[in-house]
């Protein structure tokens, strides 16, 4: 493969938010990846150029409200079926008419709602982490609310414009790093203690991270690097996904219940709250992802797996994208 072939190439170009910054390897069919919260495009640094070299054009973005991409100024601006627009503009930018969308976090329910919505661009759809849950039930405003008790979950507590940002600006990196041990399989607190997803009353998320511990898949310049970018961008995009949760619900009413059809993957971690606390959804899986190829949950593994197991994840991305027709 010649050094051209394996080099990252970056880029902006235009979309619904002005323009997305789009990191690409490789030539082949389009594999497009979308980050979750509080990450990046540098996210997939171990899976680019894998599934470049398998074959595959595979381009990761910055998400609107991140890194290098526009930041829009209204909060409602960052709506999932804008930033689902965001993904189409992508692909037909790089001169491709339909591409394989891929997300972790909040990035796996921007691809499934991708593909969702767009089905005449998006042929199959990757999802890392997050299960797919169909839009349905109450406001879910209403549904944050009512849990924890005594203490607020940490999505009713990154709503509110302002809240979050102060507690997180003015030491990102600090910030940053106790956020991803929280939430990784080898630096995580033990099972029986505080939820670091719940806050205490006057508290902050902060309180209850992990002190003094680095997650082995995090050097100190894979944390340069993320703080970095929200320290020149900010966090104000990033939190506004929380944000238009409410808005999502109202704007997604015509796929109430409705299942995504195209060829899909799951992996989860089995440490990552995500994967337990939604596991109905991934039982549901025969209804809502009646293209489902195949279905993963990594024994031992937390939140920020395409990190924490790249070699697994990369191994189980090629894979499946293998078994796709052209």
């Amino acid at each position: 493969m010649s050094q051209q072939a394996t080099a990252l190439t970056h880029r902006l170009v235009p979309s619904p938010a002005g323009r997305i910054h789009v990191v690409e390897q490789g030539t082949g069919p389009l594999v497009l990846l979308v980050h979750g919260f509080p990450e990046s495009w540098y996210s997939w640094r171990h899976q680019l150029p894998v599934l470049a070299a398998a074959g595959y054009r595979a381009v990761a973005i910055d998400v609107r409200g991140y890194g290098r991409s526009s930041k829009p100024g209204d909060l409602d601006a960052y709506r999932m079926l804008e930033l689902v627009e965001d993904n189409a503009a992508v692909v037909h930018a790089l001169g491709e008419q339909s591409a394989v969308v891929v997300g972790h976090d909040w990035g796996a329910a921007i691809a499934a709602n991708s593909a969702l919505s767009r089905p005449d661009v998006f042929r199959a759809v990757g999802l890392l982490s997050v299960p797919y849950a169909p839009r349905g039930g109450p406001r879910p405003s209403r549904i944050f609310a009512q849990m924890g008790g005594d203490e607020e979950f940490y999505v009713s507590y990154f709503q509110q414009p302002g809240r979050a940002e102060a507690e997180i600006e003015p030491d990102v990196r600090g910030w940053l790093a106790g956020f991803y041990a929280a939430l990784s399989a080898d630096t995580m607190p033990a099972p029986g203690g505080p939820s670091t997803h719940f806050v205490s009353r006057g508290g902050t998320l902060r309180d209850r991270f992990p002190a003094g511990r680095r997650p082995a898949w995090l050097s100190e310049n894979d944390l340069d690097v993320y703080a970095g970018e929200f320290e020149r961008a900010g966090m104000s995009g990033p939190l506004n996904r929380y944000r238009n949760m409410d808005r999502d619900w109202e704007d997604l009413a015509d796929f109430d219940g409705a299942p995504i059809v195209q060829p899909s993957l799951f992996i989860g971690g089995s440490l990552d709250v995500s994967t337990t606390w939604m596991a109905d959804a991934i039982k549901a899986y025969p209804t809502t992802l009646p293209g489902l190829v195949s279905a993963h949950v990594l024994d031992g593994c937390g939140h920020w797996i395409q990190q924490e197991r790249p070699h697994e994840i990369n191994r189980l991305l090629t894979d499946w994208l293998a078994s796709l027709p052209l």
